[in-house]
């Protein structure tokens, strides 16, 4: 087997590994699934009468915006499973056995995929059930939530290289919550980033957030053509500009991963 292979194996395994931990601790996807349907119900019934989004339904709006937030959030449980891997030396032991350098990296990264899976198919049915449809083709829509997985992956290699740099899995949390948060907010998740003001209209235009929310919008049909097209490049072609930003952060960040990886192992 060539090294690709064993690599992709002994990913296979620790994703494995992974996937596990979802039955045996319950409640960490407890935790992941009750956020986003406390955000949909929020905005859906408490602010969402009070946002105009130009001629579309705000709940329609509003679930592109709450699937980017929350596959982006979901990124942070490869930061703090690593994290807390190196803390308790697992990370060690896997490097005593006769497996590739790379396939921690890879597994956790993997893994996280199956948690946003099932982040999104339990988002799905909550944006039914106060109102949201999908009213463009199957297709279109399975190419909507691909794109967002496919994003959510790219963003999780940030967070494992920022996992393995800090010293305890509560610093991941913390400085997650403080870049994440205001990353996805100044975007137009909740509001049409026309409503925003000079710098931060800019800011959210640009946002890859935005364009990854735009593009699920218009993958699921919910756009109205009376909504005015968006003026910058970014959310006039957002698949594009979404798959230039996950080509960005892949290149960077899967090396510096496994670079810092080699780093965490001889703390």
């Amino acid at each position: 087997m060539s090294r690709l292979g064993w690599a992709l194996h002994d990913g296979h395994v620790i994703a494995l590994r992974n996937i596990i931990l979802i039955r045996r601790v319950p409640e960490v996807l407890v935790g992941v699934l009750i956020s986003p349907i406390m955000f949909v119900l929020l905005f859906a019934y408490v602010f969402g009468g009070s946002i105009d989004t130009g001629g579309v339904s705000y709940r329609e709006f509003l679930i592109g915006g709450i699937f980017a937030q929350t596959v982006v959030f979901g990124a942070t449980f490869t930061g703090a499973g690593l994290a807390q891997d190196v803390q308790k030396g697992i990370i060690d032991r896997f490097r005593s056995l006769p497996m590739a350098r790379s396939a921690v990296l890879v597994g956790r990264t993997a893994s996280d995929v199956i948690y946003n899976v099932l982040t999104i198919a339990i988002m799905s049915l909550s944006g039914l059930l106060v109102g949201w449809r999908i009213r463009s083709s199957m297709l279109e829509a399975l190419g909507g939530f691909l794109l967002l997985l496919v994003f959510a992956y790219a963003f999780s290699w940030v967070m494992a290289y920022v996992g393995l740099l800090v010293p305890k899995p509560e610093v991941v949390n913390n400085a997650s919550f403080i870049v994440i948060f205001p990353a996805t907010f100044i975007a137009n998740t909740f509001v049409p980033s026309e409503n925003l003001p000079g710098l931060l209209r800019t800011f959210a235009e640009w946002n890859p957030v935005s364009s990854v929310t735009q593009a699920a919008r218009v993958a699921f049909g919910n756009t109205s053509p009376l909504v005015p097209t968006p003026d910058v490049w970014a959310l006039q072609h957002p698949v594009a500009y979404t798959l230039i930003w996950v080509g960005v952060l892949l290149t960077i960040f899967v090396p510096l991963s496994v670079r810092q990886f080699q780093r965490a192992a001889l703390r």
